[in-house]
């Protein structure tokens, strides 16, 4: 028989509160459970010990948790812990720990799997099945999170939204999962150490603007050239680069946040000077910060890695046209953990 209680996680502090008003509890029991739901991040209303018995009883009747959990974790030999989360519906997703030695960095996924069938990328050979909850976000954090502290005993430091699917196209979940960390009756983490990667949806780039968000956003662009552009993300045939630069631009003018610009250096196919300087000129449009990473190859991709000559060429180049430029050197590439490779290889083995 399917499961008829209600997820309480899906409520509301004003819906809570009109649950209790309406079994004749006080109302300040719902500041209580959106405590133990966002702050302390309970898996279960048994949890809740400074509610009576016979509450938590009455609220174990109709509600539960749907809780993520860990089915899976790889470690690589560099630190990096790539998780497999199994859902209350029996998907598989993905989340990522990355420990340098400046940060320690959640990856987590806003889909299960992905839409948009971007050619380099792993997750982009999965249908995509559904969004996920904001709580489902909102639990990988929390899972990573401890992971970062029984492993190197210091909390995250920052999260990224990099993992599977695009963020965009769950736009309401992913902004509430990030009320949740962000709120200082959630986790409390700074909004300025979040990054939502996007492969470039114009008009969710502008409602971010819109709604004047506090965190980071970061493009993956990868070419600064359409025809290069629509070969490896079909996204681009809708979303240009003369239309994504627009709706840069109006971010920008709406946030004062410079995007970040992605550019994944494949060999022979974007890391000569000629595709460096199509960069510059882009970057033009709006005052922003290059991320140049690592490729990391995949089963049957028909990409490989940039020599390292390339990318330190590509990089120097745009260095002299005064852009802040980072290499990004990939981590956790032995369990398929890096940039582009989330890609469930480890679900036949957790079913």
């Amino acid at each position: 028989m399917p499961e008829q209680r209600q997820d309480i996680r899906k409520l509301s502090l004003a819906e809570i509160k009109a649950y209790f008003v309406g079994i004749n509890e006080k109302p300040f029991r719902a500041k209580q459970v959106h405590e133990w739901l966002w702050k302390k991040s309970v898996t279960s209303i048994e949890e809740m010990t400074n509610l009576s018995l016979p509450i938590r009883e009455q609220l174990g009747k109709e509600f539960l948790i749907n809780a993520i959990t860990i089915a899976e974790s790889q470690k690589s030999k560099d630190g990096t812990v790539k998780n497999a989360f199994k859902l209350y519906d029996g998907n598989i997703i993905e989340g990522v720990l990355i420990p340098t030695p400046k940060r320690i960095t959640a990856c987590v996924s806003s889909q299960v799997g992905c839409s948009l069938t971007c050619k380099f990328c792993g997750t982009g050979r999965l249908k995509r099945e559904r969004n996920l909850d904001a709580s489902e976000i909102y639990d990988q954090v929390v899972a990573i999170n401890k992971q970062a502290i029984e492993n190197h005993d210091i909390p995250l430091s920052n999260i990224v939204y990099m993992g599977m699917g695009e963020p965009l196209l769950n736009y309401k979940n992913v902004l509430q999962s990030i009320d949740y960390v962000t709120s200082p009756e959630g986790l409390d983490m700074s909004p300025k150490r979040i990054t939502v990667s996007t492969a470039g949806i114009a008009k969710m780039i502008e409602k971010l603007g819109d709604d004047q968000v506090k965190f980071n956003l970061a493009l993956s662009l990868h070419a600064a050239n359409d025809k290069k552009r629509d070969h490896i993300m079909p996204i681009n045939e809708q979303n240009s680069l003369d239309v994504l630069g627009k709706s840069l631009v109006y971010f920008y003018e709406k946030t004062d946040i410079r995007p970040t610009f992605e550019y994944i250096i494949f060999k022979g196919f974007n890391d000569k000077i000629e595709d460096a300087q199509e960069l510059v000129e882009f970057c033009k449009q709006v005052p922003c910060k290059i991320n140049i990473i690592e490729y990391n190859p995949i089963d049957d991709g028909e990409f490989q890695q940039a020599a390292p000559k390339n990318v330190d060429d590509f990089a120097i180049y745009l260095e002299s046209k005064n852009l802040v430029v980072n290499v990004r050197r990939s981590r956790g590439k032995d369990i398929d953990a890096a940039c582009g490779q989330l890609a469930n290889k480890n679900e036949a083995t957790i079913k």
